[in-house]
């Protein structure tokens, strides 16, 4: 483990000896925002969620910060993805929050590969997201089984308003002619949704946002574009959009917007919620691929 790493372990331990209290409320610490939001819409008013990744921030290569020991310090739920997103940040949350319920949100999940890796992705299915509800559900009944009522329900009403989005997506998406459903994002995110609504998704990086394409990659992403008439490329909030311009620039395909993979936006960007993050990709995509 790196030296910076141990050196924030060690002082989560001593500020975990600290008492932490947010008013009586559960204090929940969750690796990025979106698994933040989910445990909001579980946990309600009996709930404060915290997120170490900011709005618009990468979780493939964050570094924690003494500000995260202290956080983590006074959190008696830990929400991570799992399937290999946070790296080394996930190693950190476990032992610094030894104290705490750690909630691993992707169990169950049924993983997708992109090639030797697995894709860590999951919650781009909203099937996937119903598991990762579930867990953050259960895990916060366990560390407050007095509020079991008030997660059970909040979760069910949540889980319905996925079932509309799945349903308001397989709507929108059936709008596309099946033979314009290709188009080219920055790297691996989307094989989940690709997966669920048919879509074929084609990047030049991999599932980490800190693989880079090579100039061949690139290359033949170009010519599959200008022999199959790929007709979009994303953006992706998180990554440098420069190789999907130049690829737009030397294919002729047009860039098809901004597609919202590992974070949520701040509170007035076009996908401040999880919901509202699938709702737009979809619609994204819809604006760019239907005729």
């Amino acid at each position: 483990m790196p030296r910076y790493l141990s050196w924030l372990i060690a002082a989560v331990v001593l500020l975990a000896t600290v008492p932490a209290f947010a008013q009586g409320k559960l204090e929940v610490v969750a690796s990025f925002t979106i698994l933040a939001d989910l445990a909001r819409n579980i946990g309600g008013d009996r709930v404060v969620v915290s997120s170490l990744v900011g709005p618009n921030g990468d979780v493939h290569s964050y570094v924690p910060t003494p500000a995260d020991a202290k956080a983590l310090a006074g959190a008696k739920v830990i929400v991570l993805n799992g399937l290999g997103l946070e790296g080394a940040t996930a190693r950190f949350m476990e032992t610094a929050a030894k104290n705490a319920q750690v909630v691993v949100a992707s169990t169950g999940v049924t993983p997708l590969r992109q090639g030797r890796e697995v894709d860590p992705h999951a919650w781009q299915s909203v099937a996937n997201a119903k598991l990762y509800v579930a867990n953050i559900r259960d895990a916060l009944i366990a560390a407050d089984p007095s509020d079991k009522a008030v997660f059970e329900a909040n979760a069910a009403a949540y889980l319905q308003r996925l079932d509309a989005l799945d349903a308001e997506n397989k709507a929108e998406i059936a709008k596309i002619p099946p033979e314009r459903r290709e188009l080219i994002s920055i790297h691996d995110a989307f094989g989940y949704l690709g997966a669920a609504y048919g879509i074929a998704f084609i990047a030049p990086h991999g599932v980490s946002t800190e693989a880079e394409g090579s100039a061949r990659d690139i290359a033949r992403i170009i010519r599959q574009i200008r022999a199959e008439h790929i007709p979009a490329v994303f953006l992706e909030n998180v990554t440098d959009p420069r190789v999907m311009e130049e690829i737009a620039r030397e294919s002729g395909a047009h860039v098809g917007g901004t597609l919202y993979s590992d974070a949520l936006t701040a509170p007035d960007g076009p996908a401040p919620t999880y919901i509202d993050l699938m709702r737009h990709n979809v619609r994204q995509l819809v604006s760019a691929l239907a005729p």
